[in-house]
């Protein structure tokens, strides 16, 4: 069985520390200094990310390990703009000094209790007076919810078919003209105030865009290879877009707030107006579905040359944690980067994963309270969350740990074992219409709802490895829909990490810019596929037009030392008004880039007799 450890690390003074939270006694021994059994109550030694790296190397258990990082406490200062270089070149393990040598410090989780086998180190805390909550009364018998039915329709969607928009156009529903100005000029800005005259046009930014997603699916070791001239690494498209050193002072100096009105009780200051648009542009165009899925994404700090592979297959990869509301189809809907307990208070009693989830639904709700149905897995789930759902009118289902059940007497998981598969024990709260569930299948499963009861009972199909057979087992029928309907974050990982934007530099949030452009890049294709029935294509043809668009459009802008060329957009694939014409001088055929006396009457771009067929299909 794999288990996931996670170690969240922070910066402190411009160097990062690690908190660790982790089940493996050779982390627990680094961290108290002591062998391995004795008590974790003792003082703790500091120690580096680095040893905590090797002793995750030593280990021979199959786990997987991920660390996830928060900006520098200081996040507002000047000293988190300056580039240090790129990531070009860095290889496999090869992880900066300063973080491989930070010193581990422990990260207070936030959350209530842990599992048994769960080790938890947290700083000493004053211990506050535990709030007394009523018992639950738990009895044997189905659900009886009160949801209404889902009966809402969405008139935006039926709006975005009618306008039978391009692959462009739905990019620029996320990145649109609002969006783009607002980067411009707070680049320019701070441009300013390092006193360079950039005159950043939105035109550039968005051949910059361009660039960024064509490195998801064309990527060089060395980002400046584009430019190169030797024939195994010249790209054409690239070159003739914008200069090199244009493009390098350009991302240097991308900017996304106003130094002068930073939150710095905010990590993500820097970025938060760019959040702030994304999550608004994000929930206004989201199809109006009734299945939601709330979970954790992450964000790669170091990229696929960054992260540190460990051996027997356990990768650790560094990198932001980012609480994620999609569409069951992996629309993302909402997004928020994790600051940890240190700088984000849960409320209401709960932990921080389920603080989170709450101000998911609110921001769903702002489209209206209609009964949506969240789904979520056991980091967020507990009998508080779903009441506290229940009273906003939001139905939600979600896997949960046992100490979270408030004492719902449910059957020994020992003594369910022992039975069949497909058995299952069952309670409801008699005041708030919550039921859990325990089910026997390949394991113990715990399940929680405020909607979805036992009946109907189905049949799900089980491998048994004994008999070589598929055999029927019973399912309850909250647990069928949860297994349905919960994979939403994960669609969206999965999209995203395809293609995901390689390039990107030194400064701490110069991955999570490339992570946003690669969930509107998702989110556009996701509505793509629900507008377009007749003409749709697959995400890489997608991204593809979007990169082609941008750049071939910035190389007819004048520059110096160059010839100005005519304008390309995308009408050169609408199949429609395109004459091949004779010219009287010759010019280089935009396709084979040899010389021809014949052009495309519409485009404007010359194209010999052979090549004009193909020029126009993409």
């Amino acid at each position: 069985m794999w288990e996931r450890r996670t170690i969240a690390m922070f910066f402190l003074n411009g160097a990062p520390g690690v908190g660790p939270r982790c089940r493996g006694r050779t982390i627990l021994r680094l961290c108290n200094g002591l062998s391995t059994g004795r008590s974790t109550s003792s003082k703790l030694k500091s120690v580096k990310l680095l040893e905590v790296l090797n002793a995750l190397e030593e280990e021979k258990s199959h786990s997987r390990e991920e660390i996830f990082i928060a900006p520098p406490k200081n996040a507002a200062g000047d000293f988190t703009d300056e580039d240090s270089g790129d990531e070009d070149g860095q290889r496999g393990t090869h992880v900066p000094g300063n973080v491989l040598h930070a010193f581990v410090v422990p990260e207070d989780s936030g959350t209530a209790e842990e599992e048994e086998d769960d080790l938890q180190l947290q700083p000493a805390t004053k211990k506050r007076k535990a709030v007394v909550e009523p018992q639950r009364v738990w009895t044997k018998r189905d659900i009886r919810p009160d949801f209404s039915s889902w009966t809402a329709t969405d008139p935006h969607m039926e709006d975005l078919k009618s306008q039978e928009l391009s692959p462009v156009g739905l990019f620029e529903l996320f990145f649109d003209e609002g969006t783009i100005n607002f980067i411009v000029n707070e680049t320019n800005r701070y441009a300013r105030h390092k006193n360079v005259n950039l005159g950043l046009t939105a035109q550039e930014l968005k051949c910059v865009l361009g660039i960024l997603i064509l490195s998801g699916y064309i990527s060089y070791p060395r980002r400046r290879m584009f430019w190169e001239t030797s024939p195994d690494s010249h790209h054409h498209l690239v070159a003739d877009a914008i200069r090199r050193d244009r493009f390098e002072l350009i991302f240097s100096y991308l900017h996304f707030a106003d130094n002068n009105e930073l939150d710095e009780s905010d990590r993500f200051a820097k970025v938060r107006p760019l959040i702030v648009r994304m999550n608004y542009n994000f929930r206004k165009h989201a199809p109006l579905e009734e299945f939601y899925s709330f979970g954790e994404s992450m964000c790669e700090y170091f990229g696929h040359r960054g992260s540190k592979q460990l051996p027997a297959g356990k990768p650790v990869r560094l990198g932001y944690k980012i609480w994620c509301g999609t569409t069951s189809r992996g629309y993302l809907v909402w997004f928020e980067p994790s600051q940890g307990t240190l700088f984000t208070k849960p409320d209401r009693g709960l932990d921080l994963g389920g603080s989170m989830v709450v101000k998911f639904v609110d921001a769903l709700q702002t489209r209206g309270c209609l009964p949506y149905h969240i789904f979520f897995d056991k980091v967020f789930t507990s009998v508080k969350l779903m009441s506290i759902l229940r009273k906003k009118g939001v139905k939600a289902t979600g896997t949960v740990r046992e100490y979270r059940t408030e004492r719902c007497p449910l059957k020994d998981p020992k003594e369910l074992k022992k039975m069949k598969r497909g058995s299952f024990d069952y309670k409801v709260d008699e005041s708030e219409e919550i039921i859990v569930c325990r089910w026997h299948d390949s394991s113990v499963v715990n399940i929680c709802s405020n909607a979805v009861g036992i009946e109907p009972v189905g049949l799900t199909s089980h491998h048994s490895g004994a008999a070589k057979m598929q055999t029927q087992v019973h399912q309850p029928s909250l647990l069928r829909l949860y297994q349905e309907k919960v994979g939403g974050v994960g669609r969206m990982d999965q999209n995203i990490a395809k293609y995901k934007v390689k390039i990107r530099g030194m400064k701490w949030y110069s991955s999570f810019i490339g992570y946003v452009i690669d969930a509107a890049l998702n989110n556009a294709w996701q509505l793509h596929r629900i507008c377009c029935h007749d003409a749709q294509v697959d995400l890489l043809a997608f991204r593809r037009y979007v990169a082609c668009v941008y750049l071939e459009s910035n190389a007819d802008t004048s520059s110096q030392g160059r010839r100005s060329r005519r304008l390309e957009t995308e009408s050169r694939f609408d199949m429609i008004g395109h004459w091949i014409i004779h010219q009287d001088k010759r010019t280089r055929c935009a396709l084979c880039h040899s010389q021809t006396n014949t052009r495309c009457e519409k485009c404007q771009k010359g194209v010999h007799a052979k090549c004009f067929r193909a020029y126009h299909i993409r």
